[in-house]
Formats: C-alpha cells, structure tokens, sequence
C-alpha cells in the first residue's frame, strides 16, 4: 500500500466530507424526537417489567 502524506489525506478528507448529505435542521429535530419518546417508551416498559418480575419473585419467596 502506497504511503499517503499528511496534505494528501487532509485533501481527500474534506473531498469525502463534501460528498457527505447533511441532515436538515427540521430532520435532525424530528429524529432527536423521535429518539427521546422510544427512550420514555423503552423505560416505562421495562419499569413494568421490573416491577411484574418483583412481584413474581416476592410471591414465590414470601
């Protein structure tokens, strides 16, 4: 493998980073959104869970 110099990867850096499509200000709202209610989403279920299993496990061991 041929040896790239520093300058040389610096520019093939920002080439690639031009290629990149950058979310929109409205996309990353939405999917920041959309990530905090499926968290509140994932720790009521597991609250319920945690909660069912105590209550098993206390039943069964008095």
């Amino acid at each position: 493998m041929a040896k790239t110099s520093p300058a040389e990867f610096v520019r093939q850096v920002r080439q690639e980073t031009s290629k990149v499509v950058w979310p929109t200000r409205k996309e990353t709202m939405v999917t920041t959104i959309m990530v905090f209610i499926m968290a509140a989403v994932m720790a009521i279920f597991f609250l319920g869970v945690d909660q069912l299993l105590s209550y098993l496990i206390k039943l069964i061991l008095g």
